[in-house]
């Protein structure tokens, strides 16, 4: 499509999960001259669900909802109104979602040009990548095939784009990175090529800020009281021009909050080297990404940077291996931690005796929390006395026969273990599986991306071979040499970091990811020289940290801490409360660090009771 110079495309982030706010299509179809709207549906989570109903019924595999409501539900307005939808709903059956949506705009009067982006799905051919040794990214393993129910390739967005310049109104895919829902319109709309790194890089940033719908616009702000309320929250916006920069912002008159400290969180939130975010179209550089408050709720973005992507994609496969199930009880009374901690502890032991008798397995993995103890602060924690707890527990079994035994037994324990035992209304539980997730980088040439458009097949573009680079071969800057200077600890006041930081955290697989950002420049050198990596990894050794690795991000004032091993196995695998770290942010920012008393003072110093 021919580029104007002053041509802006506005993306709504209408979804940001399977799931998401009805009150967000209505809302931004309102905004004057929306181009699309994107509904991003997936996560490692949502796919082993639709993998299981797909497996149900080969009719579903997608997310429902998303098409048959939030999208359905409005689009006559979306159609009259010109805008495109782009949506990666499709989960495991892209073909399937595509087809519902146009029997339900022929119900409406629409005939809609559908396009479905499919070949994301490699399961067919994991003994050839077995044969060609492809490992496990984290544990060095081989292929996984036994148990195996899924494997998913993350797509790229030059698809998307081929299938918009071939007249699409909606696009549908399966597996694709989630920014590529947003970076697929931009290369379309403003012609960028393979080579337009720099681009490429601001338009994954502008999806990277949307796909989460309103966590970029107030949505888990470490500040959350600095607005009024969540009941109309705002959706986020991206106004988009040629040269790649991008304004961030929201609705009109709707809740939540933009400002460089709600793009600042997103931009954090699930990256790890922010100097390698590694996409299928492009490796990104957000070291030096630079945020300015150029009006109410309005954020320029600008300076992502890019190289060239790797001669891979990355795809994640789900494993079966088992059963688990976790019962939820509430302790209360005097020594309500201890009562709950001997509780969980004498439910195993006693399913163990049953199960030697019966000549069962032992259990495969277990977990005890005590939540109200405040369990995931460890040695940290403040609430030790708590009259009022939740006892988590949770078993895994290869067998299921073993883990309805457990069910049935754990019940029995309401009328022999602690006065306080209140089981609610949550029932027994019942098992489910154990799904392991396993990462794999796979090779371009076993992925087979195809674009069809009501029933007529479109040949997508490919990245030439020659404009691949190794990862070792890019020429990206070290971003702990970018360090600014550090102020160690000295005398002065002792104050949370909460008081001179925000923090957003989140998960890749068993890594989590805390980016913390300074409240204002002046703070830097406290945060650089108090929060080391040690110090991080000594703050959460009770959940098994094995690593944290620091990178800098100079461009806003922050840092993001890689935290290896630290949930448990991650997502579906993981056997506790907090499986993706979305509160370790909140955790960290309790962790002290030394300031001079002027600091008390600054106008961006947060005050605590």
């Amino acid at each position: 499509m021919s580029t104007e110079a002053n041509k802006v495309v506005k993306i709504g982030g209408a979804a940001g999960m399977w799931g998401d706010s009805m009150l967000a299509t209505p809302q931004l179809i309102a905004v004057p001259g929306m181009n699309y709207l994107m509904y991003e549906s997936l996560a490692e989570i949502t796919m082993s669900i639709l993998t299981r109903a797909y497996t149900r019924d080969p009719q579903q595999g997608y997310a429902i909802d998303v098409i048959n409501s939030m999208i359905a539900d409005h689009l006559e307005d979306i159609s009259r109104r010109g805008i495109k939808i782009i949506t990666n709903a499709g989960g495991v059956n892209p073909q399937a979602a595509a087809a519902r949506l146009a029997e339900i705009g022929r119900e409406k009067g629409l005939e809609l040009k559908i396009a479905v982006v499919s070949g994301d799905n490699v399961l067919p051919r994991q003994e050839e990548l077995r044969a060609a040794g492809i490992t496990e990214m984290f544990s060095g393993e081989a292929l996984q095939t036994d148990g195996v129910i899924s494997m998913n390739a993350y797509l790229g967005a030059f698809p998307i784009a081929d299938a918009l310049a071939a007249g699409a109104d909606v696009v549908i895919t399966g597996r694709c990175v989630d920014s590529a829902l947003v970076l697929g319109p931009l290369i379309y709309e403003f012609d960028w090529t393979m080579k337009d790194y720099h681009q490429l890089a601001q338009g994954s940033l502008a999806g990277h800020l949307l796909e989460c719908g309103p966590q970029s616009t107030g949505g888990l702000l470490t500040d959350w009281d600095s607005y009024h309320s969540w009941a109309d929250m705002g959706f986020p916006i991206a106004e988009c021009n040629a040269d790649g920069s991008f304004v961030l912002t929201k609705a009109d008159n709707t809740d939540g909050i933009v400002n460089t400290m709600s793009a600042a969180e997103q931009t954090t939130y699930e990256i790890g080297n922010p100097g390698q975010y590694m996409l299928p179209d492009v490796a990104c550089d957000f070291t030096r990404v630079k945020f300015t408050e150029i009006g109410s709720d309005r954020v320029l973005v600008e300076n992502a940077r890019g190289r060239p992507p790797t001669p891979y994609f990355k795809a994640c496969a789900q494993q079966l291996q088992g059963y688990r199930v976790n019962p939820l009880i509430m302790i209360s009374g005097r020594d309500a931690r201890e009562k709950a901690q001997r509780l969980g502890e004498n439910a195993i032991a006693r399913l163990r005796k049953i199960f030697a008798a019966r000549g069962l397995e032992d259990f495969s993995s277990t977990n005890i929390e005590v939540l109200g103890s405040e369990y995931y602060y460890g040695a940290n924690s403040r609430a030790r006395d708590s009259r009022e707890v939740l006892l988590f527990l949770v078993v895994h079994h290869q067998q299921r026969e073993a883990l309805q035994l457990f069910v049935r037994e754990f019940s029995s324990l309401g009328l022999a273990s602690a006065q306080g035992f209140c089981s609610g209304i949550t029932g027994r539980g019942r098992p489910a599986p154990y799904i392991q997730l396993l990462s794999y980088l796979v090779p371009r040439e076993y992925v087979d991306t195809r674009i069809h458009i009501s029933g007529q097949e479109v040949s997508p573009r490919r990245i030439p071979d020659d404009l691949y680079q190794e990862l070792d071969q890019q020429c990206f800057a070290d971003s702990l040499s970018d360090r600014p200077e550090s102020h160690a600890e000295s005398e002065g006041v002792t104050v949370p970091l909460l008081s001179i930081a925000c923090a957003r955290s989140g998960d890749k697989g068993d890594f989590s990811n805390i980016g913390v950002i300074a409240r204002d420049e002046e703070f830097l050198p406290f945060i650089a020289g108090q929060i080391t990596s040690a110090r991080v990894a000594d703050y959460f050794v009770h959940l098994g940290v094995s690593l944290v690795e620091r990178f800098a991000l100079p461009g806003f004032n922050a840092f993001n801490f890689l935290l290896h091993d630290a949930l448990g196995g991650g997502g579906t695998a993981s056997l506790r409360f907090d499986a993706q770290g979305k509160g370790l942010g909140q955790n960290l920012l309790e962790m002290t660090v030394v300031v001079p008393e002027s600091i008390l003072h600054h106008a961006a110093f947060k005050k605590l009771d």
